[in-house]
């Protein structure tokens, strides 16, 4: 299969504004990473905040590495078209494709640390509506 130079060009800015989320996501998380360092250094519980430094632990690898798979699919896709324009269209269409995949795998990933994420914010929601029930 031949593709034009036009087909990976219109992946610039997709690629793009996703990297650009997977870096708020990340800032996110530092900033979340610096205040429960804060908490571990006042309180005496650490149970609790051992929990979230785990969960808060897997979600920045899965955040890393949905970046590196975001930067690799953005190389490849400016390798095929370096290919592409000089000629060398079925292998740019290969690289094209590769980036794709690659793509897709950061997506996967994405998915798999939003869950996680949602999975937390329904703990702290549980515990503040169980603290609540009891106060009643």
């Amino acid at each position: 299969m031949v593709i034009s130079i036009n087909i990976p060009a219109l992946l610039f800015p997709a690629i793009s504004l996703l990297l650009l989320a997977y870096t708020n996501r990340f800032l996110v998380i530092a900033q979340i990473i610096r205040e429960l360092h804060k908490k571990y250094l006042e309180h005496d519980d650490k149970v609790l905040i051992m929990g979230q430094i785990k969960n808060l632990r897997r979600r920045l690898t899965l955040i890393r590495d949905m970046q590196i798979l975001g930067v690799l699919s953005f190389f490849f896709c400016v390798l095929s078209m370096i290919f592409i324009f000089s000629g060398q269209l079925d292998f740019g269409s290969y690289l094209f494709g590769f980036s794709l995949i690659l793509l897709l795998a950061s997506l996967v990933y994405s998915l798999r640390e939003l869950k996680i994420s949602t999975k937390a914010l329904d703990l702290e929601l549980s515990k503040m509506e169980l603290g609540r029930r009891t106060r009643l």
